[in-house]
Formats: structure tokens, C-alpha cells, sequence
């Protein structure tokens, strides 16, 4: 996850030396950090299928500028220029999301390896994260034997049964 931001954030910041407004300024980019916060809190992830905001709080934040209407007779230059700005930094902020969870999505394959064993092998399985084994730590077993029951949809989880 650190990574992830890690990458979020590095490719997003080397935007900020091209972002500027229609009359040239150019920005600190710093000031887009907020335009990246909300564009990762309302991303869909593929992990969950649900947006962070709606994990977290229940709703999807809606940002102020979203609201303001370009057809207006007395809007300020500089609230549509600025709203324009905003824009581009959330579409900026989401393609480099969508390309560092791809990066992360093709080094976690090219590491991971999916395992060699069949249906109904007998495994030995690492107890350390088993909570649900009753009494005194040193007694525990640092193995057990199970029997490898099915495969499921990710290539390093699998489901278990234990072997009598």
C-alpha cells in the first residue's frame, strides 16, 4: 500500500513543473495534493469493488467546484479558470493512480508464483497466524497437516481443510 501511494504521488508531482492555467502562471504542486486525496478516496479498487469514502464514511465526498455551473452570466474568470485547473489535476491524479496500481498489479504477478501442489495433496501450513488454535503459545504447533481442498479466485489463497 505504501508503495502504491509512494508511486501515486511521484507521478503526480512531476506534473506539477507542467501545470499551469490559462494565463501561464504555473502552480506549486503541493496545491494539487487535495485533487489527489479525492481522487483516491472516490477510485473504485479492484480489491474491494467499493471507492475508500464509502468504505470509510459511507458516501463519496463531492468537491465544491463540482457545483459551480460554467453558464452563468456573473461568474469570476478566475472561479472557471480555477475549476478548469481542478479538473485537470482529479483527471491527471487518475490516470497516474490507474497506471501505479498497474505497475504494483504486474510486479506482485511477476513475484508471486502460483503453488505447485494438487487438489488433495497433504500441506504443511504455518500456524503463526491461526488464532482460532486454544492454549499456551509454547505448546502450539509451528506446522499442521492439511489436505489442499480447492483452489479460489486469487492465486495465493486457498482453501483448507485439516487432516485427521
Amino acid at each position: 500500500m505504501i508503495q502504491t501511494v509512494e508511486k501515486i504521488i511521484r507521478r503526480f508531482c512531476t506534473y506539477g513543473v507542467e501545470f499551469k492555467d490559462s494565463d501561464g502562471f504555473t502552480h506549486d504542486w503541493c496545491t494539487l495534493i487535495p485533487a489527489l486525496e479525492l481522487a483516491y478516496k472516490t477510485s473504485i479498487h479492484s480489491s474491494t469493488g467499493k471507492t475508500p469514502a464509502i468504505l470509510e464514511k459511507g458516501w463519496n465526498p463531492r468537491p465544491s467546484y463540482d457545483t459551480l455551473k460554467k453558464d452563468l452570466v456573473d461568474i469570476h474568470p478566475t472561479a472557471s479558470s480555477l475549476k478548469l485547473i481542478l479538473d485537470k489535476a482529479r483527471h491527471h491524479a487518475n490516470r497516474c493512480m490507474k497506471a501505479s496500481f498497474k505497475y504494483a498489479k504486474e510486479r506482485w504477478n511477476k513475484i508471486h508464483k502460483p503453488p505447485d501442489f494438487k487438489i488433495g495433496d497433504l500441506v504443511l501450513v504455518s500456524t503463526l497466524n491461526l488464532n482460532n488454535i486454544k492454549g499456551p503459545k509454547k505448546l502450539k504447533d509451528s506446522f499442521c497437516r492439511t489436505i489442499y481442498d480447492k483452489r479460489t479466485t486469487w492465486t495465493q489463497c486457498c482453501a483448507i481443510r485439516a487432516h485427521r
